[in-house]
């Protein structure tokens, strides 16, 4: 387990600093400067933070080594500390290479190694907060005249792709290095579900009908359609245990908005949507195919593909992808509805809005309040 320079206390750290942390020791390494030791291990230091100079976690080093002159390799192995993550223990290794640098040649150069995605246009799927730390951990020690190249590899990164959205969002072929912090925002924990208890009652304190946005994806599609930030609550998994607290706390409406390969969950009635609890989306997809008239064919094609977003495109090429997702939403409002009276004892206006990978809204049922 990693532990901040200032205090013990065991932290899980994003996959950006795992990155990070092993493109730093594979060139300090290539540079001749000893990585430190602690308890009989390898560690880097890390500023994990870009803002201050004082946030310096340091993260264990599993493997370092000069392949080349020039060329160095480092693995670090990431650790979300006490929080579900699917990237628990997966390497992230690091290919560095020091080159010649012309003037006008930016002094580092980011790659998306094996496992590590990338976005439509074929660029690494390295967001800001991550190309940030790369920059404030690696170029002050970059010599002069040189530039430095970073490989990020991630061996099982494409597996687990498998298992996310990402494929919905543009991130295509691996992981994502994003994030906007170094420690893991729990969205399972029982930490994560009170903070956003805390927020839904500082909410509710202003407004009596809130929009609940699974992701900041849902949050960006809310933005942009105009809806107030002050009504939005980013929920994460917790969705049913926050619909209720709602209903309890006096709330009139809830306006559901979900990428609909996430908010599917709650027509097969699961209301805590981390892919730990359950993951039955296909079969509610091929269910909500038939309650729309498809085939026990059609049904059984969308079961043998391996994403939601497969089974969608498939559907669109049958005709049946808006009918389909009309008939989720319809289904998503009928349990939810009944959710909440079952444990608030008391209804609920309710609205939902399916969006896709473009965010675009695919499906609405109920009336959107805002």
């Amino acid at each position: 387990m990693q532990d901040a320079v200032q205090g013990s206390r065991p932290r899980g750290y994003t996959l950006p600093v795992f990155a990070v942390a092993s493109a730093r020791a594979a060139l300090h390494h290539l540079l001749g400067i000893p990585l430190e030791k602690e308890g009989g291990r390898l560690v880097v230091a890390v500023q994990a933070e870009p803002q201050s100079l004082e946030a310096w976690i340091r993260i264990p080093v599993e493997q370092v080594a000069v392949l080349e002159k020039a060329t160095a390799l480092a693995i670090t192995r990431s650790d979300p500390g006490p929080h579900l993550d699917l990237t628990r223990d997966t390497p992230v290794w690091a290919w560095v290479r020091l080159e010649e640098r012309d003037p006008e040649d930016p002094p580092l150069i980011l790659e998306a190694g094996e496992g590590l995605g990338r976005r439509t246009d074929g660029s690494p799927a390295i967001y800001a907060y991550a190309r940030r730390l790369f920059e404030i951990n690696l170029l002050p020690g970059i010599p002069e005249g040189c530039r430095l190249r970073v490989r990020i590899i991630l061996p099982e990164g494409k597996l687990l792709a498998e298992r996310t959205s990402n494929a919905a969002f543009g991130v295509l072929e691996g992981l994502a290095l994003l994030g906007t912090r170094a420690e893991v925002e729990p969205s399972s924990s029982v930490e994560s579900l009170e903070q956003a208890r805390q927020e839904l009652q500082q909410k509710l304190e202003r407004h009596k009908h809130l929009i609940f946005c699974v992701g900041s994806h849902g949050q960006q599609v809310a933005l942009g359609q105009g809806i107030p930030e002050d009504q939005i609550l980013r929920v994460a998994n917790w969705i049913g245990p926050l619909l209720v607290e709602a209903a309890l706390r006096g709330a009139e409406s809830i306006h559901l908005i979900g990428y609909h390969g996430k908010l599917i969950k709650l027509a097969g009635g699961i209301f805590t949507t981390s892919s730990h609890v359950a993951d039955a989306r296909l079969e509610i997809l091929a269910a909500a195919l038939i309650r729309r008239g498809g085939t026990a064919e059609q049904a059984r094609q969308v079961l043998e593909l391996r994403t939601v977003e497969a089974a969608v495109h498939y559907l669109d090429g049958l005709g049946w992808a808006a009918p389909v997702m009309q008939e989720l939403a319809r289904q998503i409002l009928e349990r939810a509805t009944g959710y909440v009276q079952k444990y608030a004892g008391r209804s609920l206006l309710l609205a939902v809005t399916l969006f896709d990978r473009q965010g675009q809204i695919c499906a609405q049922v109920g009336i959107p309040f805002s």
